[in-house]
This record gives structure tokens, sequence and C-alpha cells, in this order.
């Protein structure tokens, strides 16, 4: 079982605290550090000093880290057009030496894009599909030759299809929880399939609902990586993790039920239940950035005795 650590600096983080996150998931032994691409934050929190973009913030980190992965969950099909994102994202790669993944979704949040001037059309499924078939063939184009592509949202005439990624193969994050399209599409273009902030018994589903479609669509059923994205809230005893549920204003049953809270033992049993029904990676949602201590905690405690 991979962990990640999973930040949300929209909620108020710098560059400086997500590089200090960063050092630290990769000192402590864990797979990857990955962050959300938003522009507001979200419910209470004041967001203070303001947004970070999330590649302009993986560039940075992909100079000052050396082992780790780095992504995003997810970046928005609608903040960036598809051939400006596969160079931005191949260039991020090459500066890190063949480490960066790209996920992907279709945009949810109304209220970024209308605080910053940022399209929002109605028809957003449509747009993901077409990106995700762009970005991936700019970047399968052989050197030397161009890529052109005629579709309903988007048309490329004559592309050089350059930069390339330092990765062979670039691998693509799809989730969500749509039973038809999301699955179709996490069959013909992804590398993983994410199922974020969900029961062990709808990963169940949703994971069943993917592989039949990795089936449909002709590819090996060991084809795509499967993982959840969950909070994590974990204490020595149960007044630490009250104090660090508190802390992200969350209540414990509530995490208990709905993320991976408790002591280390409680953690390592309910993460097995996943591994039961076939998650192989966890994106632990760490929101409160200061306490590295958390880090460190999960490294010894809940890491250690996964096998």
């Amino acid at each position: 079982m991979d962990l990640r650590i999973f930040t949300e600096p929209q909620q108020g983080a710098d560059y400086e605290t997500l590089l200090t996150v960063a050092k630290a998931t990769e000192d402590l032994g864990f797979d990857a550090f990955f962050r959300s691409d938003h522009y507001l934050r979200m419910g209470d929190a004041d967001g203070l000093p303001g947004p970070t973009d999330a590649w302009i913030t993986l560039a940075g980190l992909a100079r000052e880290t050396s082992r780790i992965r780095l992504g995003t969950l997810m970046t928005a099909a609608t903040f960036r057009l598809p051939g400006v994102l596969a160079i931005q994202v191949a260039q991020v790669d090459r500066m890190s030496g063949g480490r960066v993944e790209l996920g992907l979704g279709a945009g949810w949040f109304g209220q970024e894009h209308e605080a910053y001037g940022i399209p929002f059309p109605k028809e957003k499924f449509g747009r993901l599909e077409e990106q995700l078939e762009i970005v991936t063939g700019l970047w399968a184009t052989e050197v030397g030759k161009t890529y052109d592509f005629d579709g309903t949202y988007y048309q490329l005439k004559d592309s050089p299809a350059l930069p390339k990624p330092a990765q062979g193969r670039l691998p693509v994050l799809i989730g969500g929880h749509g039973a038809r399209r999301t699955p179709r599409l996490a069959a013909r273009y992804a590398d993983e399939f994410n199922m974020p902030f969900s029961s062990v018994e709808d990963t169940a589903a949703q994971f069943g609902r993917v592989r039949d479609a990795v089936a449909e669509a002709g590819r090996p059923a060991d084809a795509l990586t499967y993982s959840n994205a969950l909070v994590v809230c974990v204490g020595r005893d149960d007044q630490e993790v009250a104090r660090r549920a508190a802390a992200i204003g969350r209540e414990v049953d509530e995490l208990r039920t709905n993320g991976l809270a408790g002591t280390p033992a409680e953690v390592v049993e309910k993460i097995g239940r996943y591994a039961e029904v076939g998650s192989t990676r966890l994106y632990l949602q760490v929101l409160d950035l200061s306490d590295l201590d958390h880090l460190e905690l999960i490294s010894d405690k809940v890491q250690s005795q996964l096998p």
C-alpha cells in the first residue's frame, strides 16, 4: 500500500509551507506529494495569504525534491487550454527528472471561476474528454511529426507536439463517483483511478464499474492502479485524535466514519479494509500543514505497519 500526502493549499498556505511539507514527505518515506488545484478557499478558512498555482508550485518542488512523485488531485480542465496544459506538465516532468503525474478532472467549483474570471461552461464533461485526448495525443506524437485535432470544443492544427515528458508514459489519473461516463473515460485514458472520500462499500462498487469498463475497452485487468483519497487524523491516544480533529474543524466520530481517524492501530485496520476491495494507494488529505509531528506519527506508526 503506497501512502501519499495530499494537501489543500487554497485553505491557506504559501509556497514555503508547501515546500516544508514536501520535504517532510520525502524525508519520512512517503511515496508522493500531491496538491489540489483550486484558487478559492472553501468553508470557514480565511485562505491567507491567498491561492498558489498548482503547476507553478510543482515546478518549484520539482527542483527542490529528488525522490517523491509530484502531482495534482485534480487539475480542472476549465483552468487551462489543453495544449498549454500539455506543455506545462511536460516541462515540470522534465524539471523533476520524470516524477510527475497528472490528475485531470472536469472542474466543479463555480464560485472560484467567478472570483477569478475563469469561464465555467455548462458542458464540462465533453471538454474534459477532449482535453484528455489532446494532452495524451500530444505527448504520444512521434518527435518530428505533427498533431491535429478537430473537436467540438478544441481544434489543433500542425502542432509540433513538444515538449515531451521525461517519462515514456506520464501517468494520468482520473477519478470520481460517476457510474457511467467516468469509468469509460478512465478505461480509455487513465493509468490510475482514484475514488475520493468514499466508504469501503462505495469504493468497491465503483472499482467494479471501472474494471468492467477496462475489460470492455480491451485493456488488461491490471492496466490501472486503484486508489482512494481520504482525510487523515491520527493520534497516539483519543485525546490527541480529538486535538487534531479540532484543529481542522472536524468531529472525531465523523472523521472515523468518513476518513482515516483514530489511533495508529485503528487506522491500519481501516486501511486494510480498503486494500481488501482493491485499493493499493492512499492519498492522505492532510489539512493542518503546520503539524509535522502528525506526518512523523503516520510514518512511524502507520506506514511501517503496512505490507
